[in-house]
């Protein structure tokens, strides 16, 4: 089983320029609470080390590239995400990192809550002990 699922984001657009439009619940499959975005991050620098108890989110670079790497604690798996119609659903319970940002990029973040520290696993070891929990 891969862990990297992907959502097609369509594409509307004609002669002027492109347009994607995400909808809660259609295009994505959870209600959106929050949204942010990274960028300007600075050359040799990775993000993300973490993972979410509940949160689920999709993770799209609308400007650029960056190479992210999912692990459910069984399985490791990595990713270009580069293009503005294509974002990978992550889910709860999956370690995320980010890395090799294009002095572009843009990664743009749904996410199904609010910020809440308390949903964060930031230790790997942490998080391995949780998954194996969560496996039983």
């Amino acid at each position: 089983m891969s862990l990297l699922q992907w959502i097609d984001l369509p594409v509307r657009g004609d002669h002027r320029g492109s347009l994607v439009a995400v909808e809660a619940g259609d295009t994505v499959p959870f209600e959106i609470r929050r949204v942010y975005y990274v960028f300007d991050t600075q050359p040799g620098v990775a993000r993300g080390f973490h993972a979410h108890r509940q949160l689920q989110q999709v993770a799209v670079c609308v400007s650029g590239k960056c190479r992210m790497v999912v692990d459910d604690g069984r399985h490791r798996e990595d990713a270009w995400l580069d293009s503005p119609a294509r974002g990978l659903v992550i889910d709860a319970m999956v370690w995320h990192e980010m890395h090799e940002f294009s002095a572009d990029c843009v990664l743009l973040v749904l996410a199904s809550a609010h910020y809440d520290e308390a949903d964060y696993i930031r230790n790997y070891e942490s998080f391995l002990a949780a998954a194996r929990v969560n496996c039983q």
